[in-house]
């Protein structure tokens, strides 16, 4: 397999991994300890619940923003400047994270911060995720896609491994210790991450496909006027495509963390390890569903992981509350392991939906439109409804529709061929 292919791919994951890091260190902390360190003392646990997943949301909201802003620079000026800079933004915002006074030490201007710098983090998500999978994609050959592709997925899983597993020794120190200094340890370790993602990242060649796309424009229209007056019935398809792949995946980590150590009082030690133990397998599983992909059709597998997530969508709930180490971790690991299938694939489907000249933008509003929607919203609305009905059932019954609409979008989804890349020097390919 070609270098730059190999190259593309490495960068994809070390970047993603880096991003999705500083994207769910804040989401773990928002289930553990923000609701009690940025909101005045006395609020009850389910309100301060709520207003800690309030601020998780806003970078949910930020990431359709991210997606117009990056996508317009990587699809006019260039998809690796794009990412550099989605790094750079992610870094600075994560550290600035850990450096950030309670509202026992600055009253309401805690919280406005908090939200500020989750802003700029979805922001930098927003713009990272199109250009990474756009960089493994369009530099992969034509039989493997898929597979290089889920390069840039395996951050999520890899991203999570890291913060849960963080959050978990953390938590071993007891919970005075994990909310007076220990939560600030994983956003100032991300500095260092973010050093080594930019080595890796400024070795990449810029795409392939971008280069012969700008060659061979001659129209000024601007990226996101051409995305939406071209595609955009397509983007609402890829919309409707990812419910599951982002939002249900949330809602079996971040709502499950709070709803487990919440509502059933279960030790968040043995939750967080459930979780670390689970982006592990999702992890190591993910390149394989996608190379499954290559050989059997993306859109298949996908469709397979879609049926099983709605299968195992009420016992991965209820085993929570059986205290046992062994089957609380077995479900959790299979429910990633089948989400894997929903979401490897999910970035060669997604490339391939849009033709190159605004496929940056395309795919970027796509993902991050669904992210805010499903994936900034779902702890919110499923703590609501077990708030509302008292019961799990209604969480069950959302994650179930929610893989009914996403096999419906996904069904007759268009297809682009990119050409194969031409055979070039790194330097001529902007290296």
């Amino acid at each position: 397999m070609n270098t730059p292919a190999r190259r593309a791919a490495l960068a994809a994951f070390v970047g993603t991994t880096i991003e999705w890091y500083d994207f769910y260190a804040y989401a773990t902390a928002a289930s553990l300890v923000f609701g009690t360190l940025f909101f005045p003392p006395g609020t009850s646990p389910f309100v301060g619940l709520m207003a800690s997943f309030a601020t998780y949301a806003v970078g949910f909201l930020a990431r359709p923003l991210g997606g117009v802003v990056f996508g317009h620079f990587g699809d006019r000026v260039g998809r690796k400047a794009a990412l550099v800079t989605t790094l750079l933004i992610m870094g600075v915002a994560t550290f600035a994270v850990g450096l950030l006074p309670t509202y026992a030490a600055v009253g309401a201007l805690a919280p406005v911060l908090l939200v500020v710098l989750r802003f700029a983090q979805g922001l930098a998500v927003g713009g990272e995720w199109g250009g990474a999978v756009l960089m493994a994609v369009e530099h992969a050959p034509a039989k493997n896609k898929t597979f290089f592709g889920s390069f840039a997925q395996l951050g999520n899983p890899a991203g999570a491994l890291l913060a849960t597993g963080l959050f978990g020794l953390l938590s071993g120190y007891g919970d005075a210790a994990l909310r007076d200094w220990g939560w600030r340890l994983p956003f100032l370790l991300s500095a260092v991450l973010v050093l080594v993602g930019l080595v890796v990242r400024l070795k990449v060649a810029e795409s392939p496909v971008f280069l012969r796309a700008r060659a061979d424009t001659t129209s000024p229209e601007l990226p996101v006027r051409a995305a939406l007056r071209g595609s955009w019935r397509t983007i609402l398809r890829g919309i409707g495509v990812l419910p599951v792949a982002v939002g249900g995946y949330y809602i079996v980590t971040t709502f499950l963390l709070g709803y487990a150590t919440t509502d059933l009082k279960v030790d968040e030690r043995l939750v967080l390890g459930g979780l670390t133990f689970a982006s592990f397998v999702e992890l190591v599983a993910t390149v394989g569903l996608a190379w499954l992909g290559d050989r059997f059709g993306a859109r298949r597998v996908v469709v397979v992981g879609l049926v099983a997530v709605a299968v195992l969508a009420a016992p991965q709930f209820l085993v929570m509350s059986s205290g046992s180490t062994a089957l609380i971790f077995t479900v959790l690991a299979v429910m990633r392991l089948v989400l894997a299938a929903t979401y490897g694939p999910i970035a060669a489907v997604l490339a391939q939906m849009f033709p190159p000249a605004a496929r940056y933008t395309s795919i970027s509003l796509s993902y991050q439109v669904a992210g805010a929607i499903f994936g900034g919203f779902s702890p919110l609305v499923c703590t609501a409804l077990l708030a509302a009905f008292g019961g799990i059932a209604p969480v069950v019954a959302l994650l179930v529709l929610m893989c009914l609409v996403s096999i419906g979008c996904l069904v007759g989804a268009p297809r682009f061929h990119d050409p194969a890349p031409a055979a070039r020097t790194e330097e001529a390919a902007g290296a």
